[in-house]
Protein backbone atom coordinates (compact mmCIF):
# COMPACT_ATOMS: atom_id res chain seq x y z
CA UNK A 1 0.00 0.00 0.00
CA UNK A 2 1.45 3.86 -1.00
CA UNK A 3 1.77 5.94 2.09
CA UNK A 4 -1.19 8.42 1.42
CA UNK A 5 0.15 12.21 2.47
CA UNK A 6 -0.84 13.71 5.94
CA UNK A 7 -3.11 16.14 3.98
CA UNK A 8 -4.51 14.02 1.46
CA UNK A 9 -8.13 15.02 1.30
CA UNK A 10 -9.28 11.29 1.26
CA UNK A 11 -8.50 11.56 5.11
CA UNK A 12 -10.99 14.09 5.60
CA UNK A 13 -13.79 12.42 3.55
CA UNK A 14 -12.71 9.21 6.05
CA UNK A 15 -13.07 10.61 9.07
CA UNK A 16 -16.11 12.51 7.96
CA UNK A 17 -18.00 8.94 7.02
CA UNK A 18 -17.82 7.67 10.30
CA UNK A 19 -22.30 7.86 11.51
CA UNK A 20 -20.81 7.69 15.96
CA UNK A 21 -18.77 9.85 16.94
CA UNK A 22 -19.39 9.18 20.97
CA UNK A 23 -21.10 12.05 21.87
CA UNK A 24 -24.54 10.25 21.95
CA UNK A 25 -24.85 6.41 23.07
CA UNK A 26 -27.06 4.79 20.26
CA UNK A 27 -30.59 2.78 21.08
CA UNK A 28 -28.70 -0.47 20.56
CA UNK A 29 -25.90 -0.09 23.11
CA UNK A 30 -25.15 -1.94 26.43
CA UNK A 31 -26.31 0.35 29.39
CA UNK A 32 -22.87 -0.43 31.25
CA UNK A 33 -23.12 -1.78 34.95
CA UNK A 34 -20.97 -0.56 37.99
CA UNK A 35 -17.31 -0.62 37.21
CA UNK A 36 -17.74 -0.85 33.11
CA UNK A 37 -17.53 1.51 30.43
CA UNK A 38 -19.49 1.52 27.30
CA UNK A 39 -17.65 2.01 23.67
CA UNK A 40 -20.39 4.22 22.47
CA UNK A 41 -19.12 6.86 24.63
CA UNK A 42 -15.56 6.79 23.38
CA UNK A 43 -14.90 9.40 21.43
CA UNK A 44 -13.85 9.70 17.65
CA UNK A 45 -11.44 10.66 17.07
CA UNK A 46 -9.66 8.12 19.61
CA UNK A 47 -8.68 9.37 22.76
CA UNK A 48 -5.73 8.15 23.45
CA UNK A 49 -5.80 7.04 28.21
CA UNK A 50 -2.58 5.63 30.49
CA UNK A 51 -3.32 1.99 30.68
CA UNK A 52 -2.72 1.28 35.17
CA UNK A 53 -3.16 -2.60 34.68
CA UNK A 54 0.44 -4.48 33.64
CA UNK A 55 0.08 -6.15 30.04
CA UNK A 56 1.62 -9.11 29.02
CA UNK A 57 1.09 -10.81 25.69
CA UNK A 58 2.57 -14.34 24.91
CA UNK A 59 3.06 -16.56 21.95
CA UNK A 60 2.48 -20.22 23.14
CA UNK A 61 4.63 -20.19 26.37
CA UNK A 62 7.11 -16.92 25.17
CA UNK A 63 6.30 -13.50 26.30
CA UNK A 64 6.43 -11.12 23.68
CA UNK A 65 5.74 -8.17 26.15
CA UNK A 66 5.34 -7.28 29.51
CA UNK A 67 4.61 -4.08 30.34
CA UNK A 68 3.50 -1.18 32.86
CA UNK A 69 3.79 1.36 30.70
CA UNK A 70 1.05 0.87 27.86
CA UNK A 71 -1.73 3.04 26.63
CA UNK A 72 -5.52 3.00 25.83
CA UNK A 73 -6.57 4.06 22.70
CA UNK A 74 -10.18 4.36 22.87
CA UNK A 75 -12.52 5.12 19.70
CA UNK A 76 -15.88 5.03 19.44
CA UNK A 77 -17.65 1.58 19.05
CA UNK A 78 -14.57 -0.99 19.51
CA UNK A 79 -13.13 -2.13 22.42
CA UNK A 80 -10.05 -0.57 23.81
CA UNK A 81 -6.75 -1.04 21.39
CA UNK A 82 -3.39 -1.56 24.16
CA UNK A 83 -0.61 0.54 22.68
CA UNK A 84 3.29 -0.90 24.32
CA UNK A 85 6.11 0.71 23.82
CA UNK A 86 8.86 -0.93 21.83
CA UNK A 87 11.07 -1.36 25.39
CA UNK A 88 8.91 -3.37 26.85
CA UNK A 89 8.14 -6.03 23.53
CA UNK A 90 10.75 -8.76 22.11
CA UNK A 91 11.30 -7.07 19.23
CA UNK A 92 14.06 -9.88 18.34
CA UNK A 93 11.00 -12.71 18.10
CA UNK A 94 8.97 -10.54 16.07
CA UNK A 95 9.85 -10.07 12.20
CA UNK A 96 7.77 -7.22 10.19
CA UNK A 97 4.89 -8.26 7.66
CA UNK A 98 4.31 -7.07 3.88
CA UNK A 99 0.54 -5.82 5.16
CA UNK A 100 -0.02 -2.42 5.01
CA UNK A 101 -3.08 -1.07 6.43
CA UNK A 102 -4.67 2.76 6.76
CA UNK A 103 -6.02 4.47 9.82
CA UNK A 104 -7.55 8.06 9.00
CA UNK A 105 -6.69 9.01 12.55
CA UNK A 106 -3.59 6.89 13.37
CA UNK A 107 -1.93 6.75 9.66
CA UNK A 108 -0.26 3.74 7.82
CA UNK A 109 0.34 0.42 9.73
CA UNK A 110 3.33 -1.87 9.47
CA UNK A 111 2.63 -5.27 10.91
CA UNK A 112 4.50 -8.12 12.58
CA UNK A 113 4.62 -11.40 12.92
CA UNK A 114 6.43 -13.69 15.09
CA UNK A 115 9.59 -15.09 13.63
CA UNK A 116 10.06 -19.39 13.10
CA UNK A 117 6.27 -19.57 14.54
CA UNK A 118 4.92 -23.19 13.90
CA UNK A 119 2.05 -22.98 11.20
CA UNK A 120 1.09 -20.68 9.21
CA UNK A 121 2.58 -16.69 9.51
CA UNK A 122 -0.14 -14.44 10.68
CA UNK A 123 0.19 -10.63 11.72
CA UNK A 124 0.11 -10.81 15.39
CA UNK A 125 0.46 -7.00 16.00
CA UNK A 126 1.19 -3.61 14.02
CA UNK A 127 2.21 0.27 15.11
CA UNK A 128 2.11 3.45 13.49
CA UNK A 129 5.88 4.27 12.71
CA UNK A 130 5.23 7.56 11.10
CA UNK A 131 1.97 8.57 12.83
CA UNK A 132 -0.51 11.40 11.79
CA UNK A 133 -1.34 14.38 14.24
CA UNK A 134 -2.40 13.45 17.67
CA UNK A 135 -0.32 10.08 17.57
CA UNK A 136 2.56 10.77 17.54
CA UNK A 137 3.81 10.46 21.17
CA UNK A 138 3.42 6.87 20.21
CA UNK A 139 5.11 6.35 17.19
CA UNK A 140 6.78 2.82 16.83
CA UNK A 141 4.19 1.78 20.03
CA UNK A 142 3.20 -2.17 19.60
CA UNK A 143 -0.74 -3.25 19.84
CA UNK A 144 -1.42 -7.11 19.80
CA UNK A 145 -3.87 -9.17 18.50
CA UNK A 146 -5.43 -10.85 21.23
CA UNK A 147 -7.04 -13.30 18.60
CA UNK A 148 -4.00 -14.39 17.45
CA UNK A 149 -1.79 -14.12 20.89
CA UNK A 150 -2.70 -14.47 24.53
CA UNK A 151 -2.89 -10.61 25.86
CA UNK A 152 -3.74 -10.30 29.18
CA UNK A 153 -4.45 -7.20 31.40
CA UNK A 154 -3.69 -7.77 35.19
CA UNK A 155 -4.67 -11.52 35.78
CA UNK A 156 -7.71 -11.03 33.01
CA UNK A 157 -7.20 -12.81 29.36
CA UNK A 158 -8.47 -10.93 26.93
CA UNK A 159 -10.81 -11.64 24.26
CA UNK A 160 -10.51 -10.35 20.53
CA UNK A 161 -12.96 -7.85 19.03
CA UNK A 162 -14.99 -9.73 16.71
CA UNK A 163 -14.22 -9.77 12.92
CA UNK A 164 -10.68 -10.26 13.05
CA UNK A 165 -9.64 -6.64 11.04
CA UNK A 166 -9.83 -4.94 14.15
CA UNK A 167 -7.59 -5.73 17.32
CA UNK A 168 -9.38 -4.43 19.78
CA UNK A 169 -9.31 -5.43 23.75
CA UNK A 170 -12.42 -7.12 24.96
CA UNK A 171 -12.41 -7.17 28.81
CA UNK A 172 -14.93 -7.85 31.53
CA UNK A 173 -14.93 -3.77 32.28
CA UNK A 174 -16.39 -2.68 28.66
CA UNK A 175 -19.43 -3.62 27.24
CA UNK A 176 -20.97 -3.12 23.36
CA UNK A 177 -21.60 -4.17 21.00
CA UNK A 178 -18.30 -4.14 19.04
CA UNK A 179 -17.68 -3.38 15.56
CA UNK A 180 -16.24 -5.51 13.64
CA UNK A 181 -19.12 -8.58 12.99
CA UNK A 182 -20.77 -8.02 9.40
CA UNK A 183 -22.58 -4.89 8.57
CA UNK A 184 -20.94 -2.79 11.37
CA UNK A 185 -18.91 -0.86 8.92
CA UNK A 186 -20.17 2.17 9.27
CA UNK A 187 -20.42 2.22 13.36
Amino acid sequence: MPEMPKDDPRIARARAAWRFRGQTRPDFAIEPGPDQESVWDYPRPPAIRPEPRPVRVLAGTVTLADSNRAVRVCETGSPPTLYVPPQDVAMDLLTVSPTRSFCEWKGQARYFRVKNAAGPAIDVAWCYPEPLAGFEPHAGWICFYPGRVACFLDVERVLAQPGGYYGGWITADVVGPFKGEPGTSHW
